[in-house]
């Protein structure tokens, strides 16, 4: 074979192997194109499909909320109907109910009166019980210093003592008048047989006639009322 042929040859192959290079290129830009145009053509269903399930979704609800209006419109017989029959039940219990006679009446009446008195007298009892603890609560303060002030020794310190005397008594005072107590004046005041209580008569050129000129025990007042009248001496 001489050179001329050899190189034909070799241009042969080389047309065949390009030829070969072109067509696998064209088939790949086709198979391209038709995977693309694939890919367009499936979006647009699944929109489809999404918005046909969305008008399915908003449909429903509509659906449920009409049949609800429309079983609200339709009027519950039936329950006016339980209604009725209970009350015609009850009127007819009542009427079976036998009438309470005058003995029976008058028995149960009693038997609540009398109840009525227990509680009364009860709460009344309670009151007068009770009625003194704020007063007595006062007092214990002043019952505890008289006790501290005879456990004390008062030749140690007599001013001390009498001053804590004097303290002693003005506690108590004030715990009495806070209650209500009030003393009664009398020495120098016309004698009044109300609120005195005239145990004898004297001579006194320093008072004058139907005065009163000497205390013999205080006399007090609770609230105004008198509960004990001043003993006096009234004057000639």
């Amino acid at each position: 074979m001489t050179e001329e042929n050899k190189k034909d040859n070799i241009n042969e192959a080389g047309d065949r192997t390009a030829d070969k290079q072109v067509e696998a290129a064209e088939s790949r830009k086709e198979n391209s194109s038709n995977a693309q145009r694939t890919g367009s053509d499936a979006k647009p269903a699944d929109t489809e499909v999404k918005t046909e399930a969305e008008v399915d979704g908003k449909t429903e609800p509509q659906d449920a909320d009409k049949a609800d209006n429309e079983a609200k419109d339709v009027p519950d017989s039936e329950t006016e109907g339980d209604g009725t029959s209970d009350q015609t039940q009850r009127s007819e219990n009542e009427t079976d109910k036998p009438e309470e006679d005058g003995d029976s009446r008058y028995l149960r009446l009693m038997a609540e009166f009398r109840n009525y008195k227990k509680r009364v007298a009860k709460e009344k009892a309670d009151i007068h019980a009770y009625a003194n603890e704020k007063l007595v609560v006062e007092l214990l303060g002043v019952l505890d210093n008289f006790e501290r002030a005879l456990a004390s020794d008062p030749a140690a310190d007599a001013e001390g003592y009498a001053q804590g005397m004097r303290l002693i008594f003005d506690q108590l005072l004030s715990a009495l008048s806070e209650a209500g107590l009030e003393e009664l004046r009398a020495l120098g005041e016309e004698f009044d047989p109300k609120i005195h209580n005239a145990v004898m008569t004297a001579d006194d050129e320093e008072y004058d006639s139907n005065k009163v000129c000497n205390v013999l025990q205080k006399g007090y007042s609770l609230n105004g009322k008198v509960i004990r009248p001043t003993m006096v001496t009234v004057a000639k």
